[in-house]
């Protein structure tokens, strides 16, 4: 019988590819600890991204891996999950309470941003990790709907906000400080200062991530978010048809020029499945968010088919992980928010 090593053991392993950090989990510095006793292995391993649902089936894959080896017959493995705060901008520094600033952005409106953040926003939540989003769409802020929240936040000694919550998620949004049916009509630096103050100006309890769901475009509010508040990684959301995807291109474009990285696309509307026969057809086209990424070389996090509970479920106040956490979306939107954070 061939001995029983730990570099056996780590060769092994080697051979199992995380699919959220595309990589292996030694490469990743994810194995803490390989313990050898008789036919008996032991592994201590630590993700750095919240993956409560992924656990069983991660622990399952190594286990099998483990028992092709010959001489092992007893596989003990224990998975833990320590979320690290990342890398800012060189000329800022993190947010006290907030680990990672995520800025999920797109480069034209209507392609389901606002959906796509509320819906990772959740996932995140879902596989365990405390998470909060700013509405940084100064003008057509739409988190409070798609949470189903409303009226003003309660302040701490009249000058700071708490944020509102919803389904576990904090939240600040220029849309609970003014009425529903009021136009925001401020120019550039009014609306860069309301997003500096939402943003400083809020007490965030010890996040693991903030998502700022931006408004479409590379206007002020982007800038001011890529040169002032520190960010950790940004993600581009899209649909498959051209237009969308050379206003992405350029969203793309302005995070490289200040240094913030691209941890993703999201692709929306990929695919249309219809709701009496099941017929899948791409309407908007095919195959655009997969090319965007290999030529920029970032990662298509996923993409989801166009589907209209998503839909539903956001003017309802309960987005798809709440109202159908069981629902191919919500498995899809977790997926991606897995991968986003493995990519980070």
């Amino acid at each position: 019988m061939a001995s029983l090593d730990k570099s056996t053991v780590e060769h092994q392993l080697k051979r199992f590819i995380d699919p959220h950090l595309d990589t292996d989990l030694l490469a990743a510095k994810s194995v803490k600890n390989i313990a050898i006793e008789d036919t008996k292995v032991s592994l201590q391993i630590q993700l750095g991204y919240p993956a409560k649902s992924y656990i069983p089936s991660l622990k399952q894959q190594l286990q099998n891996l483990l028992l092709e080896l010959e001489g092992v017959e007893q596989v003990e493995i224990d998975v833990s999950v320590n979320i690290s705060a990342h890398a800012v901008q060189k000329t800022l520094k993190p947010l006290s309470k907030v680990k990672n600033i995520i800025a999920i952005a797109s480069g034209k409106g209507g392609v389901g941003k606002s959906t796509t953040t509320v819906n990772l926003a959740l996932a995140l939540a879902a596989e365990g990790a405390k998470v909060g989003i700013l509405d940084a769409d100064i003008y057509g802020p739409s988190i409070p709907t798609m949470l189903g929240l409303q009226g003003k936040p309660e302040t701490a000694d009249g000058k700071f906000f708490l944020p509102k919550v919803s389904f576990g998620i904090q939240t600040i949004s220029i849309g609970y400080l003014v009425d529903p049916d009021q136009a925001v009509i401020w120019r550039g630096p009014m609306a860069t200062g309301a997003l500096q103050q939402l943003l400083t100006q809020t007490l965030w309890e010890d996040l693991d991530y903030l998502m700022i769901d931006l408004p479409p475009g590379t206007g002020d509010i982007q800038l001011t978010l890529a040169q002032q508040i520190p960010v950790s990684g940004a993600v581009i959301v899209t649909t498959p048809q051209d237009i969308a995807l050379i206003d992405a291109q350029r969203g793309l474009a302005m995070f490289e020029k200040v240094n913030v990285p691209i941890l993703g696309l999201v692709e929306n509307m990929s695919l249309h499945i219809c709701s009496h026969c099941g017929h899948e057809e791409a309407i908007f086209g095919q195959g655009g968010g997969a090319d965007m990424a290999e030529r920029n070389h970032v990662t298509l996090l996923g993409a989801l088919p166009l589907d209209k509970s998503i839909r539903e479920f956001a003017d309802q106040g309960r987005p798809s992980l709440v109202a159908d956490s069981e629902g191919r979306p919500a498995h899809i939107y977790r997926e991606i928010a897995r991968k986003m954070a493995g990519q980070l």
